[in-house]
C-alpha cells in the first residue's frame, strides 16, 4: 500500500493497494459517511482491496475532502477516477453505504473539462459494485435512480437485516435495470460476512475488468 494525493481543488488523499503483478486494472473505492467515521481505512473497503489484490487488480481507496453534503464527495470520486484513468487501462468503481450512493452517481458524472482530465469519468468504468448503498445523498441526489443506468455491469450487494439504508428500494430498481443483486443474511456492517462479501465484489469486478483467470 502506498499513499497518493489526488490532484484537484479539494484535499483528497488516497491509498493504493497494488497486486503482485500488474494487470492494468484498478478499482476506485468510495468510503462510507465521513461524518460518521467513514474513511478509506474502513474494514469493508480494506477487505475488498485485499480481495482485489488477490485477483490481480489494484484498489484506490480515498478519503473525501471537506464535507459538502454529497456534491463535493461525488466530485472527489470523479477526480479519483481521473487519477486512475491516467495510469490504468481498465477501471472499476466500488462504494459502501454513503460511498455506495456516491459510486452510483459518480459513475454517471462527468469529469472536469480541463487540460488534465478531458474524458467523462463514467466512460472509463467497465464495472461497478456497491455494498449497502444509500438510496439518496444528503444533498437530495437520487442514487437509487442511478442504478437504472445500463452503461456498465453493476452489482448491488445488500444485507437482509440492514435497517440503516433503504436497500429494498435500491435493489428493486437495480433488478429492474437488469443488474445483479446479491443478498447476505447480514446487518449494515456485514459482521461475520466481510470476507464473503469482499470475495463476491472482487470476483464480479475482476470478471468485468477482463482480468486473466476471471
Amino acid at each position: 500500500m502506498r499513499r497518493v494525493p489526488i490532484p484537484g481543488d479539494r484535499d483528497v488523499t488516497a491509498s493504493l493497494d497494488e497486486p503482485g503483478s500488474d494487470t492494468g486494472a484498478c478499482v476506485v473505492a468510495c468510503p462510507p459517511h465521513p461524518q460518521r467515521g467513514g474513511s478509506r481505512s474502513d474494514r469493508r473497503l480494506q477487505a475488498v482491496g485485499d480481495a482485489l489484490a488477490d485477483c490481480g487488480v489494484a484498489c484506490l481507496r480515498f478519503d473525501y475532502g471537506p464535507w459538502d453534503e454529497g456534491e463535493g464527495e461525488r466530485q472527489d470520486a470523479v477526480l479519483a477516477l481521473a487519477w486512475a484513468a491516467e495510469r490504468y487501462e481498465r477501471l472499476g468503481l466500488f462504494g459502501y453505504s454513503f460511498g455506495g450512493g456516491v459510486a452510483l452517481l459518480a459513475g454517471i458524472d462527468h469529469g472536469p473539462d480541463d487540460e488534465h482530465h478531458k474524458r467523462p469519468a463514467g466512460e472509463d468504468v467497465a464495472g461497478l459494485a456497491t455494498l449497502a448503498p444509500a438510496a439518496e445523498l444528503p444533498d437530495g441526489s437520487d442514487a437509487a435512480a442511478a442504478t437504472e443506468d445500463r452503461t456498465r455491469p453493476t452489482l448491488v450487494v445488500v444485507g437482509e437485516r440492514d435497517e440503516t439504508v433503504a436497500w429494498e428500494h435500491v435493489a428493486e430498481r437495480a433488478r429492474g435495470a437488469g443488474h445483479v443483486v446479491e443478498a447476505f443474511p447480514a446487518d449494515h456492517r456485514f459482521a461475520g460476512h466481510q470476507a464473503d462479501v469482499a470475495g463476491a465484489v472482487a470476483s464480479f469486478l475482476a470478471e468485468h475488468l477482463d482480468v486473466p483467470g476471471e
